[in-house]
């Protein structure tokens, strides 16, 4: 087992207790921060896949109304007709607090013009009426699981990071210190041993020359 190269001293020795007492103690914090994080990512990514189900299935639809009421619609009447949105959009992006990880919040509002659609209802069919209407509600949910999949890569890299710097605690500072801690006892006992010794012979030496 590798140990740390100091002196073996009670100085020393005080320091190291006081440091390893301070790695198990961060050891522990981390450990629970790592594991409520990683039941936080589970719950997240469950979240994103269910939204990226739904939001794809939704995106196809929108797509096959667009697609049916193209085919209905000369293109230059479409394109007249969607020219001028009756709805516009304002995406306001902060930040809030995950165990510590600033990760992204965005907040999508509309401002809705004076007409419902922005063509005259007599100029398209009712196909291109329902590819609008799903098109405005297909957009918050992908601005929404834009946020969920930027915040599920977030988490999983500060997870990472939160493990490998527990295992580092775990496998190779804490077992460093406990060595060496170990070593520098050893190390004093045999010192104090030594001393006591040698403080032995010289007081034999002391009584056989008053003797």
């Amino acid at each position: 087992m590798a140990r740390l190269n100091v002196n073996p001293t009670r100085m020393e020795l005080k320091k190291l207790k006081a440091r390893l007492k301070t790695a198990v103690r961060g050891h522990k914090l981390l450990k629970d921060k790592t594991d409520e994080m990683v039941r936080r990512f589970s719950a997240l990514v469950r979240e994103t896949k269910r939204m990226r189900d739904e939001t794809e299935s939704e995106v196809s639809g929108v797509l096959r109304s667009f697609s049916l009421a193209r085919g209905l619609m000369k293109r230059e009447d479409i394109e007249l007709a969607f020219s001028i949105p009756s709805v516009s959009v304002e995406l306001e992006c902060g930040t809030k607090n995950i165990l510590n990880v600033g990760v992204p919040k965005f907040d999508l509002s509309e401002k809705v013009g004076s007409a419902a659609l922005p063509y005259a209802y007599a100029d398209v069919t009712s196909e291109a009426d329902n590819a609008v209407s799903l098109a405005g509600k297909v957009l918050v949910k992908l601005v929404r699981l834009a946020e969920l999949e930027k915040t599920t890569r977030m988490l999983a890299d500060d997870s990472e990071k939160s493990k490998r710097r527990v295992n580092a605690l775990e496998y190779v500072m804490i077992p460093e210190l406990e060595e060496t801690i170990r070593y520098i006892s050893m190390k004093l006992d045999e010192n104090e041993r030594a001393n006591l010794t040698r403080m032995m012979k010289v007081k034999d030496i002391i009584a056989e020359r008053n003797g």
